[in-house]
């Protein structure tokens, strides 16, 4: 069966979808409209839905671009695994996944946070790592500039491996609590881990009991060469495979052809691109709200949004010309969108306003227009392609992106048999077809994982 993933972000996916008039009309801070879109989604049967996040506030040296904001500044943002531990309190069955950073956190802390998600939700939790893709978060960590990429990989390793240990502290029957016996805990189903690394020392145990899930699911982002051998090794899930069809089939093949070497099957990593859907009743409606959204940016903002993306300043120039010559190849920052844009519009002989036009209705990645046939026919065509094992999906406006997706294209995919009619698992995991987590505790679960290391 297909899997799929929503992003229940409020501004919507496109840079106008907070001012389209189905928009919600106050999204900062919107406990309601968060709770709101995950039972959409519920009512959907899909897997989970997502936050992503980051650890600063952008834009402020581009005022115009702050001011009108886009989905993925999160200029006020509630923490996720906080919003997300309060959502499943409300929507029973589905999953719920946080970002968190191995770059600017701590293994204790993000083990904490997710174990406690994943007790609170009854085992739906999803944590994705990242390694921070936005340069200028480092000021708010004493950092005089962002880590460069092949140390955040690095680092992001031992990050998981410590996590990883921490969830597996515990024995599932470390904690008997017999009131006749009077023992509460069995100390010898309890161990500390002692960790000893080049960026980490950590002795646990984690204060926190073994999780439903055995281990929250780990989510991935990652497109370069580093971030497909992270998630080869150790993702349960990735988010990022590219930005076109071939793209996906290619990194597809790539990242399940690594995982033999570390011991895994390629079923037990899912593979789910993220996709912005435009959906009507026809396709004739869906091109309707296509251009609705591309008329509320005007090109300053769209010059903006493209510099920001580029990490390179296009104001003053020529919109009608094509990218100056010197784009530094590199940046500290994130690169594979980057690349992608710089890319096409060289390849394709755009000009600026032709690349903001392009690159503004998903930011960058894959769009799946028309009725809900239509889009369900390329859904389709991907994941029987290998391009996916599902979607992330990111609607334009929301909410009517979401419930539209869930009202036109989901009955149609479940038509097909390729989309599940109700909810057969109560975990995440189970959700997404993964088995089992590896423990110290069941050796024949952890061999596998023992001969990765």
């Amino acid at each position: 069966m297909m899997n799929i993933i929503a992003i229940p972000n409020l501004v919507g996916g496109h840079l106008g979808g907070w001012r389209h008039k189905d928009a919600f009309a106050k999204p900062v801070m919107n406990l309601e409209a968060f709770i709101e879109m995950t039972e959409i989604a519920e009512r959907g049967k899909l897997d989970a839905v997502f936050l992503a996040d980051g650890n600063g506030v952008r834009d402020m040296d581009r005022p115009a671009l702050f001011a009108a904001n886009h989905p993925s500044a999160r200029p006020a943002f509630f923490e996720p695994t906080t919003l997300l531990s309060a959502v499943s309190m409300i929507a029973k069955r589905i999953g719920v996944v946080a970002t968190a950073t191995s770059t600017y956190d701590e293994p204790w802390m993000v083990a904490r946070r997710f174990a406690s998600m994943d007790h609170i939700s009854k085992g739906r939790a999803g944590w994705n790592l990242v390694t921070a893709s936005n340069a200028g978060d480092a000021l708010n960590f004493g950092r005089a500039e962002h880590m460069g990429r092949e140390d955040r990989y690095a680092r992001a390793q031992e990050f998981y491996e410590v996590v990883a240990k921490l969830w597996d502290s515990w024995a599932d029957d470390a904690f008997p609590q017999d009131k006749q016996t009077g023992q509460y805990l069995d100390p010898a189903r309890v161990r500390p881990i002692d960790h000893r690394g080049i960026h980490f020392s950590v002795k646990g145990p984690l204060n926190i009991s073994p999780t439903p899930q055995g281990r929250p699911v780990v989510f991935m982002a990652g497109q370069s060469g580093p971030g497909m051998e992270l998630a080869a090794r150790y993702a349960d899930a990735l988010f990022g495979a590219g930005t076109t069809k071939q793209d996906c089939i290619a990194a597809y093949a790539d990242i399940k052809g690594r995982m033999a070497r570390y011991g895994r099957a390629p079923d037990s990593l899912k593979i789910l691109p993220g996709v912005s859907t435009f959906v009507g009743r026809t396709a004739a409606e869906a091109e309707e709200l296509y251009e609705e959204l591309q008329s509320l940016i005007s090109p300053p903002l769209g010059v903006h949004y493209l510099s920001k993306m580029l990490v390179h300043d296009l104001e003053g120039l020529p919109l009608d010309g094509p990218l100056p010559d010197d784009l530094a190849p590199e940046t500290l920052g994130g690169s594979s969108l980057r690349r992608y844009i710089i890319d096409f519009a060289r390849r394709d002989n755009l000009t600026i306003r032709q690349i903001y036009e392009r690159t503004l209705p998903a930011l960058g990645g894959p769009v799946f227009k028309g009725s809900a046939a239509q889009v369900a026919d390329e859904m389709e065509d991907w994941w029987r392609s290998r391009a996916a094992d599902g979607f992330t999906i990111m609607a334009p406006v929301q909410p009517r992106g979401l419930r539209e997706f869930v009202d036109l294209v989901v009955p149609e995919l479940q038509r097909r048999g390729i989309f599940r009619k109700e909810y057969e698992t109560t975990t995440l995991r189970g959700h997404l077809g993964l088995s089992d987590a590896p423990s110290q505790w069941h050796p024949e679960q952890a061999a596998g994982e023992r001969g990765a290391a």
